[in-house]
């Protein structure tokens, strides 16, 4: 499994980080995407690893994510690309795997000095902006430059960040616009 070198940003203004990426002269990469997947649990009860079926507009991807800690290097992850979301959820049917949720969400992406920056909108929660990078340095490297401390980044997937507003994403089947 690759380890994803990733932070979040929690509570951002989309508008400000937006114009401050590009005052450092990041390029925006796509408009505001909606983004739909399922997630299905490859053992019950055990919220430590899943399965995602994402289509993203312009791809559709089947990967495995493992959460080793909430770090910036915790997550690791096998990805590969697949021709027909739908097909896939129903060929993960027959191998026994049913979703336990459905989820929609927007993305704005960026790129900025080789990092990959995410403004993500989700249902019920302010945006947040996602830094990507090669390495731990290079995700504290750009935070840093856009004004943000390490202290303020939290590499925790999206059910802990809706936990801090007191939503419990597990028990929510449809999550949509």
């Amino acid at each position: 499994m690759d380890i994803e070198f990733e932070a979040k940003v929690i509570e951002v203004n989309k508008h400000e980080i937006e114009k401050k990426i590009k005052e450092l002269g990041g390029k925006k990469i796509n408009d505001t995407t909606l983004m739909r997947r399922y997630v299905y649990d490859i053992t019950p009860g055990d919220k430590s690893k899943w399965i995602r079926l994402r289509d993203t507009g312009k791809e559709t991807t089947l990967t495995v994510k493992e959460i080793k800690h909430d770090g910036i290097d915790g997550t690791h992850e096998v990805e590969t690309v697949v021709s027909d979301f739908e097909a896939t959820n129903e060929l993960l049917g027959k191998l026994g795997y049913s979703p336990k949720g459905y989820q929609e969400n927007k993305r704005t992406s960026f790129v900025l000095e080789g990092a990959r920056l995410e403004i993500d909108e989700w249902p019920m929660i302010p945006p947040y902006l996602e830094i990507e990078a090669d390495s731990r340095e290079e995700v504290v490297r750009v935070a840093e430059k856009l004004g943000y401390s390490e202290d303020q980044l939290t590499g925790e997937n999206t059910i802990k960040t809706y936990a801090r507003y007191s939503i419990n994403l597990n028990e929510i089947k449809e999550l949509r616009f």
